[in-house]
Protein backbone atom coordinates (compact mmCIF):
# COMPACT_ATOMS: atom_id res chain seq x y z
CA UNK A 1 0.00 0.00 0.00
CA UNK A 2 1.36 3.41 -0.97
CA UNK A 3 0.61 6.49 1.09
CA UNK A 4 0.14 9.63 -0.98
CA UNK A 5 1.44 11.83 1.81
CA UNK A 6 4.58 9.88 2.65
CA UNK A 7 5.52 9.15 -0.99
CA UNK A 8 3.71 11.86 -2.88
CA UNK A 9 5.75 12.07 -6.08
CA UNK A 10 6.13 8.31 -6.54
CA UNK A 11 2.46 7.66 -5.81
CA UNK A 12 1.10 10.28 -8.13
CA UNK A 13 3.46 9.31 -10.90
CA UNK A 14 2.32 5.70 -10.64
CA UNK A 15 -1.35 6.61 -10.56
CA UNK A 16 -1.02 9.15 -13.36
CA UNK A 17 0.73 6.57 -15.52
CA UNK A 18 -2.07 4.10 -14.84
CA UNK A 19 -4.70 6.71 -15.75
CA UNK A 20 -2.93 7.37 -19.05
CA UNK A 21 -3.89 3.85 -20.14
CA UNK A 22 -7.57 4.87 -19.85
CA UNK A 23 -8.66 1.93 -17.68
CA UNK A 24 -12.32 1.29 -16.91
CA UNK A 25 -12.86 3.18 -13.65
CA UNK A 26 -15.30 2.44 -10.86
CA UNK A 27 -16.08 4.73 -7.93
CA UNK A 28 -17.78 3.31 -4.86
CA UNK A 29 -18.43 4.16 -1.23
CA UNK A 30 -19.82 2.66 1.97
CA UNK A 31 -23.27 1.23 2.71
CA UNK A 32 -25.99 3.81 3.38
CA UNK A 33 -24.02 6.68 1.85
CA UNK A 34 -24.19 10.06 3.59
CA UNK A 35 -23.52 13.57 2.33
CA UNK A 36 -19.76 13.20 2.42
CA UNK A 37 -19.82 9.86 0.62
CA UNK A 38 -22.15 11.05 -2.16
CA UNK A 39 -20.61 14.51 -2.47
CA UNK A 40 -17.09 13.10 -2.74
CA UNK A 41 -18.08 10.36 -5.17
CA UNK A 42 -20.06 12.61 -7.49
CA UNK A 43 -17.32 15.25 -7.48
CA UNK A 44 -14.64 12.77 -8.50
CA UNK A 45 -17.01 11.17 -11.01
CA UNK A 46 -17.50 14.48 -12.82
CA UNK A 47 -13.78 15.33 -12.87
CA UNK A 48 -12.92 11.95 -14.36
CA UNK A 49 -15.62 12.41 -17.01
CA UNK A 50 -14.14 15.81 -17.86
CA UNK A 51 -10.78 14.07 -18.31
CA UNK A 52 -12.34 11.71 -20.85
CA UNK A 53 -12.41 8.55 -18.75
CA UNK A 54 -14.96 5.74 -18.86
CA UNK A 55 -16.24 5.79 -15.29
CA UNK A 56 -19.13 4.25 -13.32
CA UNK A 57 -20.42 5.11 -9.86
CA UNK A 58 -21.95 2.28 -7.84
CA UNK A 59 -23.15 2.57 -4.24
CA UNK A 60 -24.16 -0.44 -2.13
CA UNK A 61 -27.72 0.68 -1.42
CA UNK A 62 -30.06 3.66 -1.33
CA UNK A 63 -29.35 7.01 0.29
CA UNK A 64 -31.44 9.94 1.59
CA UNK A 65 -33.71 11.89 -0.73
CA UNK A 66 -32.19 15.19 0.39
CA UNK A 67 -28.98 14.20 -1.44
CA UNK A 68 -30.60 13.27 -4.74
CA UNK A 69 -30.55 16.83 -6.07
CA UNK A 70 -26.78 16.64 -6.52
CA UNK A 71 -25.49 17.00 -10.10
CA UNK A 72 -25.21 13.68 -12.01
CA UNK A 73 -27.21 11.88 -9.32
CA UNK A 74 -29.14 10.11 -12.10
CA UNK A 75 -25.92 8.35 -13.11
CA UNK A 76 -25.57 6.61 -9.72
CA UNK A 77 -26.23 2.86 -9.72
CA UNK A 78 -27.47 1.22 -6.53
CA UNK A 79 -26.07 -2.30 -6.21
CA UNK A 80 -29.06 -3.50 -4.20
CA UNK A 81 -31.79 -4.11 -6.74
CA UNK A 82 -29.46 -3.81 -9.76
CA UNK A 83 -27.07 -6.64 -8.96
CA UNK A 84 -26.57 -7.98 -12.48
CA UNK A 85 -25.69 -4.64 -14.06
CA UNK A 86 -23.50 -3.66 -11.08
CA UNK A 87 -21.65 -6.98 -11.12
CA UNK A 88 -20.82 -6.55 -14.80
CA UNK A 89 -19.41 -3.07 -14.21
CA UNK A 90 -17.37 -4.27 -11.24
CA UNK A 91 -15.85 -7.10 -13.27
CA UNK A 92 -14.98 -4.68 -16.10
CA UNK A 93 -13.25 -2.23 -13.76
CA UNK A 94 -9.46 -1.99 -13.76
CA UNK A 95 -9.17 0.93 -11.35
CA UNK A 96 -11.48 1.31 -8.35
CA UNK A 97 -11.70 4.45 -6.22
CA UNK A 98 -12.94 3.69 -2.70
CA UNK A 99 -14.19 6.87 -1.05
CA UNK A 100 -15.11 7.59 2.56
CA UNK A 101 -14.35 4.11 3.91
CA UNK A 102 -11.17 2.28 4.90
CA UNK A 103 -12.20 -1.37 4.81
CA UNK A 104 -13.85 -3.21 1.92
CA UNK A 105 -16.32 -4.79 4.35
CA UNK A 106 -17.97 -1.37 4.70
CA UNK A 107 -19.40 -1.94 1.22
CA UNK A 108 -21.52 -4.73 2.70
CA UNK A 109 -23.30 -6.59 -0.14
CA UNK A 110 -20.65 -5.45 -2.64
CA UNK A 111 -17.76 -6.87 -0.61
CA UNK A 112 -17.52 -10.32 -2.23
CA UNK A 113 -17.51 -8.88 -5.74
CA UNK A 114 -14.91 -6.22 -4.95
CA UNK A 115 -12.66 -8.68 -3.12
CA UNK A 116 -12.44 -10.94 -6.19
CA UNK A 117 -12.05 -8.36 -8.95
CA UNK A 118 -8.71 -8.02 -10.76
CA UNK A 119 -8.21 -4.27 -10.39
CA UNK A 120 -6.07 -1.65 -8.70
CA UNK A 121 -7.63 0.10 -5.70
CA UNK A 122 -7.32 3.72 -4.60
CA UNK A 123 -8.50 4.60 -1.09
CA UNK A 124 -9.34 8.22 -0.26
CA UNK A 125 -10.66 8.42 3.29
CA UNK A 126 -10.48 10.17 6.66
CA UNK A 127 -11.44 7.39 9.11
CA UNK A 128 -9.02 5.93 11.65
CA UNK A 129 -7.18 2.61 11.32
CA UNK A 130 -7.25 2.07 7.55
CA UNK A 131 -6.87 -1.49 6.33
CA UNK A 132 -4.27 -2.39 3.71
CA UNK A 133 -6.43 -3.44 0.76
CA UNK A 134 -5.62 -0.42 -1.44
CA UNK A 135 -2.73 -0.15 -3.90
CA UNK A 136 -2.77 3.64 -3.48
CA UNK A 137 -3.87 5.19 -0.23
CA UNK A 138 -4.68 8.78 0.64
CA UNK A 139 -5.76 8.44 4.27
CA UNK A 140 -5.76 11.37 6.72
CA UNK A 141 -7.86 10.58 9.82
CA UNK A 142 -7.59 14.14 11.09
CA UNK A 143 -9.22 15.63 8.00
CA UNK A 144 -12.68 17.13 8.34
CA UNK A 145 -14.17 15.04 5.55
CA UNK A 146 -13.42 12.92 2.52
CA UNK A 147 -14.70 15.85 0.46
CA UNK A 148 -11.77 17.90 1.77
CA UNK A 149 -9.39 15.14 0.70
CA UNK A 150 -11.03 14.93 -2.74
CA UNK A 151 -10.39 18.64 -3.25
CA UNK A 152 -6.75 18.18 -2.20
CA UNK A 153 -6.45 15.09 -4.42
CA UNK A 154 -7.76 17.02 -7.41
CA UNK A 155 -5.25 19.76 -6.63
CA UNK A 156 -2.33 17.31 -6.30
CA UNK A 157 -3.26 15.68 -9.60
CA UNK A 158 -3.26 19.09 -11.36
CA UNK A 159 -6.97 18.83 -12.21
CA UNK A 160 -8.13 22.09 -10.61
CA UNK A 161 -9.12 23.58 -13.97
CA UNK A 162 -11.92 21.03 -14.22
CA UNK A 163 -13.73 22.11 -11.03
CA UNK A 164 -16.93 23.85 -12.09
CA UNK A 165 -19.95 24.95 -10.04
CA UNK A 166 -21.58 21.49 -10.24
CA UNK A 167 -18.46 19.84 -8.84
CA UNK A 168 -18.21 22.61 -6.25
CA UNK A 169 -21.77 21.82 -5.08
CA UNK A 170 -20.77 18.20 -4.49
CA UNK A 171 -17.56 19.00 -2.62
CA UNK A 172 -19.29 21.62 -0.48
CA UNK A 173 -22.08 19.16 0.35
CA UNK A 174 -19.48 16.76 1.73
CA UNK A 175 -17.79 19.52 3.70
CA UNK A 176 -20.91 20.95 5.28
CA UNK A 177 -22.60 17.64 6.16
CA UNK A 178 -19.56 15.93 7.68
CA UNK A 179 -18.52 18.95 9.75
CA UNK A 180 -21.91 19.80 11.21
CA UNK A 181 -21.93 23.01 9.17
CA UNK A 182 -18.28 23.70 10.04
CA UNK A 183 -18.69 23.38 13.81
CA UNK A 184 -16.85 20.10 14.58
CA UNK A 185 -13.32 20.09 15.97
CA UNK A 186 -11.96 18.47 12.79
CA UNK A 187 -12.52 21.75 10.92
CA UNK A 188 -9.31 23.67 10.36
CA UNK A 189 -8.11 26.63 8.32
CA UNK A 190 -7.67 24.38 5.29
CA UNK A 191 -11.36 23.43 5.43
CA UNK A 192 -12.39 27.07 5.27
CA UNK A 193 -9.85 27.81 2.55
CA UNK A 194 -11.39 25.08 0.42
CA UNK A 195 -14.87 26.49 0.99
CA UNK A 196 -13.56 29.93 -0.01
CA UNK A 197 -12.06 28.47 -3.19
CA UNK A 198 -15.40 26.92 -4.10
CA UNK A 199 -17.16 30.26 -3.59
CA UNK A 200 -14.60 31.96 -5.83
CA UNK A 201 -15.42 29.40 -8.53
CA UNK A 202 -19.02 30.59 -8.34
CA UNK A 203 -20.65 28.30 -5.79
CA UNK A 204 -23.90 29.57 -4.25
CA UNK A 205 -23.56 28.21 -0.70
CA UNK A 206 -27.04 29.41 0.28
CA UNK A 207 -28.53 27.19 -2.40
CA UNK A 208 -26.67 24.13 -1.10
CA UNK A 209 -27.76 24.79 2.49
CA UNK A 210 -31.35 25.23 1.32
CA UNK A 211 -31.31 21.95 -0.59
CA UNK A 212 -29.79 20.07 2.35
CA UNK A 213 -31.57 21.58 5.35
CA UNK A 214 -34.65 23.55 4.29
CA UNK A 215 -36.65 20.90 2.48
CA UNK A 216 -38.04 19.00 5.46
CA UNK A 217 -41.24 17.02 5.23
CA UNK A 218 -43.91 17.69 7.83
CA UNK A 219 -43.71 14.05 8.96
CA UNK A 220 -39.95 14.33 9.53
CA UNK A 221 -40.31 17.35 11.80
CA UNK A 222 -43.09 15.63 13.73
CA UNK A 223 -40.86 12.57 14.12
CA UNK A 224 -38.07 14.78 15.48
CA UNK A 225 -40.46 16.44 17.91
CA UNK A 226 -41.70 13.06 19.12
CA UNK A 227 -38.17 11.74 19.49
CA UNK A 228 -37.07 14.69 21.62
CA UNK A 229 -40.26 15.03 23.67
CA UNK A 230 -41.12 11.38 24.25
CA UNK A 231 -38.00 9.30 23.63
CA UNK A 232 -35.08 11.30 25.02
CA UNK A 233 -33.60 10.14 28.31
CA UNK A 234 -30.98 12.23 30.08
CA UNK A 235 -28.58 10.43 32.44
CA UNK A 236 -27.22 13.39 34.37
CA UNK A 237 -24.93 11.24 36.50
CA UNK A 238 -23.01 10.29 33.34
CA UNK A 239 -23.48 13.54 31.37
CA UNK A 240 -25.12 11.36 28.74
CA UNK A 241 -28.34 11.46 26.74
CA UNK A 242 -30.12 8.62 24.93
CA UNK A 243 -32.73 8.71 22.18
CA UNK A 244 -34.38 5.76 20.44
CA UNK A 245 -36.98 4.87 17.84
CA UNK A 246 -38.65 1.52 17.18
CA UNK A 247 -39.82 0.20 13.83
CA UNK A 248 -43.42 0.87 14.83
CA UNK A 249 -42.66 4.47 15.74
CA UNK A 250 -40.85 5.04 12.46
CA UNK A 251 -43.77 3.58 10.51
CA UNK A 252 -46.24 5.79 12.39
CA UNK A 253 -44.44 8.87 11.06
CA UNK A 254 -44.09 7.49 7.50
CA UNK A 255 -40.33 7.20 7.84
CA UNK A 256 -38.18 7.43 4.73
CA UNK A 257 -34.44 6.84 4.49
CA UNK A 258 -32.57 9.88 5.80
CA UNK A 259 -35.40 11.22 7.98
CA UNK A 260 -33.41 10.72 11.19
CA UNK A 261 -30.23 12.31 9.82
CA UNK A 262 -28.81 14.66 12.45
CA UNK A 263 -31.24 13.69 15.23
CA UNK A 264 -28.38 12.54 17.46
CA UNK A 265 -26.88 16.04 17.48
CA UNK A 266 -29.90 17.60 19.20
CA UNK A 267 -29.26 15.69 22.42
CA UNK A 268 -25.60 16.65 22.31
CA UNK A 269 -26.60 20.33 22.38
CA UNK A 270 -27.96 19.96 25.93
CA UNK A 271 -25.90 21.78 28.52
CA UNK A 272 -23.25 19.56 30.20
CA UNK A 273 -23.94 16.58 27.91
CA UNK A 274 -20.69 14.90 26.80
CA UNK A 275 -22.02 11.74 25.13
CA UNK A 276 -25.18 10.91 23.20
CA UNK A 277 -26.40 7.65 21.74
CA UNK A 278 -29.24 7.32 19.24
CA UNK A 279 -30.74 3.84 18.76
CA UNK A 280 -32.89 3.00 15.72
CA UNK A 281 -34.46 -0.40 15.20
CA UNK A 282 -33.82 -1.92 11.77
CA UNK A 283 -35.56 -5.30 11.49
CA UNK A 284 -33.58 -7.76 13.66
CA UNK A 285 -30.79 -5.33 14.50
CA UNK A 286 -30.33 -1.88 15.98
CA UNK A 287 -28.29 0.88 14.37
CA UNK A 288 -26.56 3.18 16.82
CA UNK A 289 -25.12 6.65 16.31
CA UNK A 290 -22.74 8.08 18.90
CA UNK A 291 -21.69 11.71 19.30
CA UNK A 292 -19.38 13.19 21.92
CA UNK A 293 -17.82 16.42 23.08
CA UNK A 294 -14.18 17.35 23.64
CA UNK A 295 -11.85 14.34 23.67
CA UNK A 296 -14.27 11.61 24.71
CA UNK A 297 -13.57 8.73 22.32
CA UNK A 298 -16.98 7.57 21.20
CA UNK A 299 -15.32 5.47 18.47
CA UNK A 300 -13.55 3.29 21.05
CA UNK A 301 -16.78 2.70 22.97
CA UNK A 302 -18.53 1.73 19.75
CA UNK A 303 -15.71 -0.55 18.63
CA UNK A 304 -15.46 -2.31 22.00
CA UNK A 305 -19.15 -3.01 22.52
CA UNK A 306 -21.17 -2.46 19.33
CA UNK A 307 -19.14 -3.80 16.39
CA UNK A 308 -18.55 -0.27 15.19
CA UNK A 309 -16.08 2.56 14.99
CA UNK A 310 -15.59 5.90 13.31
CA UNK A 311 -14.22 9.23 14.48
CA UNK A 312 -13.41 10.35 18.02
CA UNK A 313 -16.54 12.49 18.29
CA UNK A 314 -18.77 10.73 15.75
CA UNK A 315 -19.12 6.97 15.52
CA UNK A 316 -21.60 4.28 14.63
CA UNK A 317 -22.37 0.75 15.72
CA UNK A 318 -24.67 -2.25 15.32
CA UNK A 319 -26.42 -4.41 17.90
CA UNK A 320 -28.02 -7.69 16.84
CA UNK A 321 -31.10 -7.98 19.00
CA UNK A 322 -33.96 -5.90 20.32
CA UNK A 323 -34.02 -2.15 20.84
CA UNK A 324 -34.53 -2.64 24.57
CA UNK A 325 -31.54 -4.98 24.86
CA UNK A 326 -29.32 -2.57 22.92
CA UNK A 327 -30.16 0.29 25.28
CA UNK A 328 -29.73 -1.97 28.31
CA UNK A 329 -26.26 -2.99 27.14
CA UNK A 330 -25.25 0.64 26.61
CA UNK A 331 -26.37 1.54 30.13
CA UNK A 332 -24.49 -1.47 31.50
CA UNK A 333 -21.15 -0.49 29.92
CA UNK A 334 -21.54 3.24 30.54
CA UNK A 335 -20.08 3.14 34.09
CA UNK A 336 -16.80 1.86 32.59
CA UNK A 337 -16.41 5.25 30.91
CA UNK A 338 -17.47 7.42 33.85
CA UNK A 339 -13.98 8.74 34.61
CA UNK A 340 -13.31 9.69 31.01
CA UNK A 341 -16.71 11.37 30.71
CA UNK A 342 -16.18 13.31 33.93
CA UNK A 343 -12.72 14.44 32.81
CA UNK A 344 -14.18 15.82 29.61
CA UNK A 345 -17.11 17.40 31.45
CA UNK A 346 -14.65 19.54 33.43
CA UNK A 347 -13.45 21.09 30.17
CA UNK A 348 -16.92 22.25 29.13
Amino acid sequence: MTNFIAMKNKSYTGLKNLLKTKPNILITTHRSPDGDAMGSSLALYQVLLELGHHVSLIVPNSYPLFLKWLPFNDEVIEFEGNEQKAEELIQEAKLIFCLDFNNLKRTDMMFNSLEKVNAKFVMIDHHQDPSSFADFCYSIPGASSTAQLIFEFIDYMDWMEYINTDIAKCIYTGLVTDTGSFRFSSVDAKTHHIAANLIEIGLNTSLVHHKLFDNNKESKLKLLGYCINDKMEVLNEYNTAIMSLSSEELAHFNFEKGDTEGFVNYALSIENIILTAFFVQDQDRVKISFRSQNNFRSNLLSKAHFNGGGHVNAAGGIFHGTLEDAIAKFKKVLPNYEKEIMANAKNC
